[in-house]
């Protein structure tokens, strides 16, 4: 049985150490009772102190694959648990649901253990409930200690129907947290950087600590350098150790220096994919008590999960390490959308090809904030990995998740990736007893939602994704004339303008040695990546299909195409290699080229420089194609400003065609080796090719035997040597690891409420302006401030690596905020790229700069955009890289949820613009100064009230703040919500 590393002992217990109120802030209390909780909490803390650090000695000793031996391990081997165990137990006869825990005998005799009882609530609301506000329900009666979850909390998730519309605020406790190493460095850095302050308020440090499972992946370092080379994964992490070794050294520190954080080491594979196949345990067994599986991640696509009916959804880095130190995130209780399926695919369509469908679908009904849930008669066409790619493009289509509720099909997935049989008994009995367990071979209760859509299956079509946006689906038989009319159209998210005298342009330039030429449309980057689509096995060995029929047809991939594999598992190879497919797929070109996340997060290494050449030199507008879940502006290379979303065999097809500009019904790939053309049709393969390939080659051996070694690591991780200390030793000459200044001079008293008075306007944007525009990402420009900063400290060009691997430095990603190259602003008449207006003397400066020179004269400065305001990855940066520039307030149309709340957790003030209104309605130019006028006091603000904003030319405009929750009002109050957390955890 594979279990993950800290199942039965780390995660929540009905009485977790962050829920009880011995553990929590004073906020709320009656101070007469203070002082006598404060002496509770004291002792409280130490024992859980005590715990933690008895626990992290022999967590990783215990053999967690026999589960229900684990208690008697742990008593054996450490005597601390005993009297942990004794005093929780005292804490259990006086929890609010204690008349509903309930025993769930196994069939042979005896118990898999206990559980709070949905159904023993006896409350007839909760039959209508949809499965994912059930998890919520359940959380909230388990956890509940009329203090931090109360039982108004649970009332209200109850009436969920009657609620929900109402936009009230609920606590939720996850499960445990999920964090890759482009978002965990940073996690890490601040939890190092919280550690030092509390050591300067002369507290204790070791309250600094996660206090929930913390699993970090490093999957998102790997860049494609090399290609098209059986020795490319070698080269490859090599490149990736030689470059990021201080980062590797240093997440290695924090895996010991932490307790209950365990680090996937490089060259394991996708996040979210190893969530799926080995970290998702669906129902946790803790101690004897059973409860649903929950995470909330640092990355968006976290949601991926949620196809093996696991709640979980993104956040920002800075609510994850709040919930990784016991705070309950305050979240509104969100309507969920009834998505029905219906039906059966196609011959021929894939997984992705409903995947965008769904997410065009979605996106054009509205779902931001919401969940989605899948039902209806189609779910048992999908396999579990169909479900995770819906699942995993939630942030496209703009839900919180989209869920898929336990059923047969996710049972049969637990067993072929090597869940035992008594686990999968186990989960589903409690499912079933708990009503979280869909039977369609059962009459379905109807179940209330929000609101409701349809889609039959056999209506989906193959299509594609872009040029410049995920949710803008093309069907693929529409392809080339869609294409045209993007070349034609003003620029924007379907349009290049292309002036008609350019559209026939052809770049020639010789590629080793030979001739080669470039066309609008060309394909330059061909990439099969991403946690999307490296999970599914009938798209990944379609893939291979598809390479095998153009091998033995005689078509070849051109040369100068930049072609890549990067599967999301060594599972994914090992059913390549047992297929026999992968041979064709390296014939093409598609060698692997390394485990983790590449050219979906921009790490898609540099062009050839002939090919490079010939399309900065000639204006090209050159094409991707990859299996990815992100094509924004700027984000897979500089230089293809057309990328397509598409699964993996379209990938091949069109890397075979090496353009985008082609009507695959029409018009042949090519010539194959008897001079006859060869159309789209003869390389496709079937559904039955396809998913008799999927039963022969896909086995749960290869799933075992893969993780049994997954936290062994490789010599180049296992040779890191790194200090034992618990403080971090800061190197001030680092430019990857640099202690960011969010604490200095912080005091325990809050800094209270701020307004804004006589700021600035840095930028001015439009709508859809994503996390990709304000965030660092990708490679760093030559001539950015963030280069002159590097250079200027002795690193070369070669070596400036992506920001993504340097969001430890705060001063490279400072510089790098707003630096997108793509990026529109207002205040430039048009002008793209990531420069601005400094107001007050008109010069045109980079935005770091205009932003140093601003707070240098002791100003503020406000951002103004449109809708969609934050789209995008869960990019904590989008919001730590304002607060640096010295952004106080953002006044958007609307804001995507992730950023919107990491704004107020970096104490930036979200405001959205009255329906109807915008900058441009209101005749804001972006040149006016901007006074906010909040209350003095933060008991005079209420959640989503409004504020006047006036400007020094005389206008004055309503607006609403978007602080949603009481809590984060208490994050604002104290300047964030790392502030907030360290004040209370001090309190204790």
């Amino acid at each position: 049985m594979l279990l993950p590393h800290s199942t039965a002992l780390t995660s929540h217990t009905p009485f977790s150490f962050s829920s009880h109120p011995l553990l929590t802030n004073l906020r709320n209390l009656n101070p007469a009772s203070s002082s006598a909780l404060n002496n509770q909490r004291s002792t409280a803390s130490v024992v859980v102190r005590s715990f933690h650090s008895s626990a992290s000695r022999w967590c990783h000793r215990l053999d967690w694959r026999s589960p229900l031996s684990l208690r008697a391990q742990i008593r054996a081997f450490n005597p601390v648990t005993e009297r942990f165990q004794k005093q929780f137990a005292t804490m259990a006869a006086e929890h609010p649901f204690k008349e509903v825990l309930t025993s769930l005998p196994k069939p042979g005799g005896g118990e898999f253990g206990k559980f709070y009882s949905l159904p023993a609530l006896n409350d007839p609301r909760i039959d209508k409930l949809p499965y994912s506000i059930r998890i919520l329900l359940e959380s909230a009666v388990r956890n509940c200690d009329n203090f931090q979850v109360k039982k108004e909390d649970v009332e209200k998730i109850i009436d969920w129907e009657n609620t929900s519309p109402k936009q009230v605020e609920i606590p939720f406790k996850p499960a445990r947290v999920l964090l890759q190493d482009f978002t965990g460095v940073p996690a890490v850095v601040d939890l190092a950087c919280m550690r030092d302050a509390m050591n300067k308020l002369g507290s204790d440090t070791s309250k600094i600590n996660p206090l929930v499972p913390v699993d970090l992946v490093i999957d998102h370092s790997v860049q494609v350098d090399v290609t098209r080379s059986e020795n490319a994964v070698q080269e490859n992490m090599e490149l990736e150790f030689r470059r990021n070794k201080e980062r590797f050294s240093f997440l290695k520190w924090g895996s010991s220096a932490f307790h209950n954080m365990l680090v996937v080491p490089p060259g394991s594979g996708i996040v979210h994919q190893v969530n799926l196949e080995y970290l998702g345990r669906v129902v946790f067994n803790t101690n004897g008590t059973l409860y649903p599986d929950s995470v909330v991640g640092t990355d968006s696509h976290t949601t991926m999960i949620d196809g093996l009916g696991v709640a979980g959804w993104g956040v920002g880095g800075i609510e994850a390490e709040a919930a990784m130190l016991g705070q309950p995130m305050s979240m509104v209780l969100p309507g969920v959308v009834g998505f029905k399926l219906s039906g059966k695919l196609r011959n021929g369509v894939t997984a992705t090809d409903l995947v965008l469908t769904v997410t065009q679908m979605l996106r054009k009904h509205g779902v931001v904030g919401k969940f989605v849930e899948f039902y209806g008669d189609g779910m048992g066409e999908l396999s579990l990995a169909d479900r995770a790619t819906i699942a995993n493009m939630s942030p496209e289509y703009g839900a919180t998740m989209g869920f898929f509720p336990v059923d047969h099909v996710t049972l049969q997935y637990l067993k072929l990736t090597g869940r035992s049989d008594e686990t999968v008994a186990m989960i589903e009995s409690y499912l079933r007893a708990n009503k979280m367990f869909v039977d369609y071979k059962e009459p379905q209760q109807e179940r209330v939602y929000s609101s409701y859509l349809e889609l039959n299956l056999a209506e989906v079509e193959p299509c594609v994704s872009g040029p410049k946006r995920p949710h803008d689906r093309v069907p693929l038989k529409e392809m080339k004339a869609d294409w045209n009319s993007c070349l034609n159209n003003k620029v924007g998210f379907k349009g290049f303008a292309v002036p008609k005298e350019a559209l026939e342009k052809v770049a020639k330039f010789s590629f080793d040695g030979k001739p080669a030429e470039l066309k609008h449309g060309s394909v330059v980057i061909a990439a099969i990546t991403s946690c999307t689509n490296t999970s599914n096995p009938s798209v990944m060995l379609g893939a291979g299909l598809v390479a095998k029929k153009a091998c033995e047809l005689g078509l070849q991939v051109k040369p100068w195409i930049k072609t890549s594999l990067a599967p999301g598992s060594g599972v994914v190879t090992k059913y390549l290699l047992q297929s026999g497919l992968q041979e064709y797929l390296n014939k093409q070109g598609f060698h692997i080229v390394g485990y983790g996340c590449t050219t979906c997060i921009g790490n898609s290494g540099e062009l050839d420089e002939s090919v490079a050449s010939a399309i900065s030199e000639n204006d090209i507008i050159a094409a991707a194609v990859l299996s990815g879940n992100r094509n924004f502006e700027g984000r897979v290379h500089a230089l293809t400003r057309a990328n397509y979303l598409a699964s993996p065999p379209l990938v091949v097809a069109y890397a075979l065609a090496s353009t985008v500009d082609i009507d695959f019904d029409k018009e042949p790939i090519g010539t194959g080796k008897d001079g006859k053309s060869i159309f789209f049709k003869d390389i496709w393969p079937s559904t039955e090719e396809v998913a008799e390939a999927v039963q022969s080659s896909v086995l749960p051996d290869m799933f075992r035997s893969t993780y049994q070694a997954i936290t062994k690591g490789n010599p180049m991780w296992n040779q890191l040597q790194v200090p034992s200390s618990i403080l971090y030793t800061w190197d001030p000459n680092s430019t990857y690891i640099h202690e960011p200044p969010y604490f200095k001079n912080m005091t325990m008293e809050p800094p209270g409420v701020h307004g804004v008075k006589d700021a600035y306007c840095l930028l001015n944007f439009g709508d859809s302006i994503t996390t990709d525009h304000i965030s660092p990402a990708g490679s760093i420009h030559k001539d950015s401030p963030a280069a002159k900063f590097l250079l200027d400290r002795g690193v070369e060009r070669k070596d400036f690596n992506s920001y993504g691997s340097r969001r430890g430095n705060d001063e490279v990603m400072a510089r790098g905020t707003f630096a997108n190259i793509r990026l529109v602003n207002k205040l430039l008449n048009g002008e793209v790229g990531p420069k601005t207006i400094h107001v007050p003397t008109g010069e045109k400066l980079y935005v770091f700069d205009a932003a140093m020179r601003y707070k240098d004269a002791g100003h503020d400065t406000i951002v103004l955009a449109g809708a969609e305001y934050g789209s995008g990855s869960s990019r904590d940066w989008a919001a730590k890289g304002p607060m640096l520039l010295g952004v106080k307030a953002v006044i958007a149309k609307s804001f995507e949820r992730i950023h919107r709340s990491n704004l107020v957790g970096m104490g930036i003030i979200p405001l959205c613009f009255k329906s109807g209104e915008d900058a441009d309605t209101l005749g804001l130019t972006g040149h006016e100064r901007y006074t906010i006028d909040l209350p003095n006091k933060i008991s005079d603000i209420r959640p989503g009230q409004d504020v006047t904003v006036t400007t020094d030319n005389g206008k004055s405009f309503t607006c609403t703040v978007r602080f949603d929750t009481e809590v984060e009002l208490a994050y604002f109050n104290n300047g964030g919500i790392l502030p907030y957390v360290i004040r209370n955890l001090i309190k204790q």
